[in-house]
């Protein structure tokens, strides 16, 4: 892959050679099974054509501008997403800003002005439930009947399915929310992930004999799973380590704000300042009060030994 990804709202498109380009064009959160397929298609159609290979993408998501009441959280942020697609094999990864005027435009007006006029398109690929332009209009009967006069060819991936159900991104949306981040990794091909920023906290956990790293989310648009305890893996600049992470309220000591905590099993250090990934596994048990803080330490040590139990089980 030429590694190369391109910004544009108000610049030319992509350089013209001549060569022509593979376009696929969606949202892409996650880039899920499903995303990679469409990827995967137009990376094998691009090397037998001598084509480009180019997605197009957006952010923020497109309801955030139409229906910003429904909008959803992100399961990939920008910079997660860019960090996947470089192993995607894809030339060319084009973030197109979304704007209220973009969300205007008729699908022929999309095609003439983006996909024709800055992406040169000489094949189009989408997937089997893609719409776009105004109101999503542009399915695909509309777009092979505007590729026939635009002079390209436009095909259809069908969905990957997990069981009986297409994989989307909606749906694993709705399992990482759930806390069921088995169903989520089925759908990603990958766990869910999250990076946060480790910031000063209480320093109540090492009192207690388990440090955390208190986590700090920069994105507000990124969706993390519910309240809980998990077994998760911290990737942070020493290597991966496993970990018990907590997420939400901590009813057992009053006052204290909800908050993001991992504790990385078998580590000693300072992390002030890093960013961590965390890939989480599984949710071990949801957040409860406890009686006294001796109870919360013996639960504590059960989930780091139910921890360990479970990730030896997930190479």
């Amino acid at each position: 892959m030429s590694g190369s990804f391109f910004r544009f709202s108000d610049p030319p498109g992509l350089p013209r050679d001549g060569r022509g380009t593979v376009v696929t064009v969606g949202t892409f959160d996650g880039v899920h099974r499903g995303h990679r397929e469409v990827l995967e298609e137009i990376r094998r159609r691009a090397t037998r054509t001598g084509r480009r290979a180019v997605l197009l993408t957006f952010h923020p998501h497109p309801l955030t501008i139409v229906r910003p009441d429904i909008a959803p959280k992100l399961l990939t942020t920008p910079e997660e997403k860019k960090e996947i697609l470089a192993e995607s094999g894809v030339d060319w990864a084009v973030f197109l800003r979304f704007t209220p005027a973009l969300s205007r435009l008729t699908p022929a007006q999309f095609v003439s002005e983006v996909l024709v006029g800055r992406l040169d398109v000489s094949e189009l690929v989408i997937g089997y439930d893609h719409g776009f332009g105004r109101d999503r209009s542009g399915g695909a009967d509309t777009l092979r009947e505007i590729g026939r006069e635009r002079g390209f060819a436009v095909d259809v991936v069908p969905p990957v399915q997990v069981g009986s159900d297409p994989i989307s991104s909606t749906r694993i949306r709705q399992a990482v929310a759930e806390g069921d981040l088995r169903s989520a990794a089925d759908g990603l091909g990958r766990p869910y992930s999250f990076r946060g920023i480790v910031v000063r906290g209480e320093g109540r956990g090492a009192s207690l004999g388990f440090p955390t790293a208190n986590l700090r989310i920069p994105s507000a648009e990124k969706l993390l799973p519910p309240a809980g305890i998990y077994a998760v893996r911290g990737i942070v600049s020493r290597g991966t380590f496993e970990g018990a992470l907590h997420v939400g309220p901590r009813p057992t000591f009053r006052g204290s704000p909800p908050s993001v905590e991992l504790h990385l099993l078998d580590f000693s250090g300072d992390l002030y300042g890093e960013e961590v990934r965390v890939d989480a596994i599984e949710r071990l048990r949801g957040v409860v009060p406890f009686q006294s803080v001796d109870a919360l330490v013996r639960q504590m040590r059960a989930d780091v030994r139910a921890t360990r139990a479970l990730l030896r089980e997930k190479p």
